[in-house]
């Protein structure tokens, strides 16, 4: 994937809307300390370049309801590229799969998944054995508290400390 080539002012621009979600031309003007119409040409090229993939509220679900979150680890039987894709075709349809990475190594895939009990999280493994997915092997983590969840420092990335 071709990268586009960003600065700090880009990297405070992202920054500011990661914190904040929307906001207007003044306000993310004044945050990213410049001018308004260099800021929103700079916003604008931005989300031009696909940086800016949406806005998302970061939703307290414990004080909704309660909820089983489980890390589920997927092994398949076969790495063909028609497997993989039959794989993640079905995985892109279940709503209680929050995430699924594919991973080299041990496991093929990473999945975090919440329901609403661990009853309805088996029914999602059910779903997940169904012999035309392949899977060979799987193990579940049942998560029993969060510790850190949190958007990435994107300063982080643009600094090579090694250097």
């Amino acid at each position: 994937m071709k990268k586009t080539a960003i600065d700090a002012a880009d990297i405070r621009i992202l920054c500011a809307l990661q914190q904040h979600g929307p906001l207007s031309k003044m306000k993310l003007s004044e945050l990213v300390n410049l001018s308004p119409t260099p800021c929103w040409v700079r916003f604008n090229r931005l989300k031009q370049a696909g940086l800016i993939r949406g806005y998302h509220a970061d939703i307290a679900l414990d004080h909704i309801a309660n909820a089983s979150k489980v890390v589920v680890t997927v092994s398949l039987k076969e790495h063909q590229k028609s497997a993989f894709e039959r794989f993640e075709r079905y995985i892109s349809q279940v709503d209680e799969i929050i995430e699924c990475i594919a991973t080299g190594g041990g496991m093929d895939y990473v999945l975090k998944v919440v329901t609403p009990s661990l009853d309805a999280f088996q029914q999602v493994i059910d779903g997940l054995l169904a012999p035309e997915l392949g899977v060979e092997r799987y193990m579940t983590y049942i998560t029993t508290r969060e510790v850190k969840s949190t958007q990435l420092n994107l300063a982080c990335l643009m600094t090579d400390k090694s250097r």
